[in-house]
């Protein structure tokens, strides 16, 4: 097979077993593993040994067990153990499961809720307010975690139920959940800009301090794409009734406001203020 043929055979054979439901880590473990021994499969040289002890006529045992060493006598297991320990030796990628701690804590601690209850009240006046509302809380939850799949999964669950009750279309919620998401992949603190970092020798620190302000802009185009389909077609966002989003007296809108925005913003300046201004690394 050409390399082309693998290429594409593993991209396949990966979306079919992912579409099976087998976790993404150990397939693509598994795949490396595999396809590696492919690549760097050599019969000749992995069961010479084997091969000589079938021609001298030795016992069962020693054929056995000249087997098994031919058969684990491939660079790809050395390349496994020495990739598996420089790795885990990398004190940049040693923020991933650090950022993945904290966005689990952000989570359990009921603060995305809170945020989304609080902006959807806040911009109920604005077109598309709902949809206002889930894009600003998936910006704020990626610049808090710098993840992307919980993002997604939890406004998913959160958002998307709210904004199709409020009538809203099914493509066009979906869309704002999908892509207010995603944002994680570029806003300051991104795991991906963390690998990137490792797998390049780049500074995080130039890396996120160059993806802030790409990423505000792209939150404010998505913002503006939101809020004007709304206004040229109010029919695929209809501004909430006050059954669906109760007024709020002035005074418990800054009291809701202060307990669900400010402990996410601390979290956010002591985060990427602490990395941008050199103050810690992104591990500490």
């Amino acid at each position: 097979m050409t390399d082309p043929q693998i290429a594409l055979l593993m991209l396949g054979l990966f979306i079919f077993v992912v579409f099976l439901g087998f976790p993404i880590a150990f397939t693509l473990m598994a795949m490396g593993l595999g396809f590696g021994y492919y690549a760097y499969f050599e019969p000749t040289r992995m069961w010479r040994g084997y091969n000589r002890l079938v021609r001298d006529d030795a016992d069962w045992w020693s054929q056995t067990d000249a087997w098994f060493g031919g058969f684990f006598n491939n660079n790809v297991f050395d390349l496994f153990i020495n990739q598996t320990f420089t790795v885990m030796s990398n004190e940049v990628l040693t923020a991933i499961p650090l950022f993945l701690f904290m966005g689990y804590i952000v989570e359990r601690a009921n603060i995305v809720d809170r945020l989304f209850s609080t902006l959807n009240v806040a911009a109920k006046r604005m077109p598309g307010s709902m949809g206002v509302a889930a894009l600003i809380t998936c910006a704020l939850f990626a610049t808090a975690t710098g993840i992307v799949g919980a993002v997604v999964t939890l406004m998913g669950l959160l958002a998307l139920p709210a904004m199709l009750h409020a009538r809203y279309d099914r493509s066009f919620a979906c869309g704002i959940i999908c892509a207010g998401g995603t944002l994680g992949i570029l806003i300051p603190p991104s795991i991906m800009l963390i690998v990137y970092a490792a797998a390049s020798g780049v500074s995080i620190v130039r890396l996120y301090a160059g993806a802030m302000l790409p990423g505000l802009l792209l939150v404010g185009l998505y913002l503006t794409y939101v809020i004007g389909r709304a206004v040229l077609q109010p029919s695929i966002a209809p501004r909430p009734t006050d059954e669906e989003v109760p007024d709020v007296p002035f005074g418990k809108l800054i009291v809701m406001i202060a307990t669900s925005f400010l402990p996410l913003a601390v979290l956010i300046f002591a985060v990427l203020g602490s990395i941008l201004f050199g103050l810690a690394t992104p591990s500490e």
